[in-house]
């Protein structure tokens, strides 16, 4: 079951595509969109990603964050990220300690759920009836 509106965003810190660190407490004082998918590269995923891609200007706009997490290392989010121009960036949680802390573990890769986290750290949305085509405009839609 997933982590539920009003509840503190479960703090974490990861490598990046390029290697660089990405924290939450790095983030504060920004809305953070913190998408989890099951794996780079495969039809789903990649219509999520390019959802967000499509919409990342009206994201920027709105100084909101995308991050997509999944399980799978940073090389394989590098070349994800070339092959479809993705402007943000991806998360290698490789040991799933983050995709543990918000409860989509799905045995081995991250289920698909997208969280939003306000500027104070606090889950204030909750999407696990994820349309991977429409994604970034449905959460744009969720957040009015």
């Amino acid at each position: 079951m997933a982590l539920k509106v009003g509840m503190d965003a479960p703090a974490f810190t990861a490598k990046d595509s390029d290697g660089n660190t990405v924290s939450l407490s790095d983030l504060a004082g920004k809305t953070v969109v913190l998408y989890f998918y099951p794996k780079d590269d495969t039809p789903g995923c990649t219509k999520e990603a390019q959802s967000f891609r499509d919409n990342y200007a009206e994201y920027q706009g709105q100084e909101m964050v995308v991050l997509g997490v999944s399980m799978d290392d940073e090389a394989s989010h590098k070349k994800f990220q070339e092959k479809y121009g993705l402007p943000f960036q991806l998360l290698a949680d490789v040991d799933g300690s983050i995709t543990k802390a918000y409860d989509v573990d799905g045995g081995g890769y991250a289920k698909r759920v997208t969280y939003i986290i306000d500027g104070n750290g606090k889950i204030s949305y909750v999407d696990e009836n994820v349309k991977t085509a429409t994604h970034a405009q449905d959460i744009l839609a969720a957040m009015g």
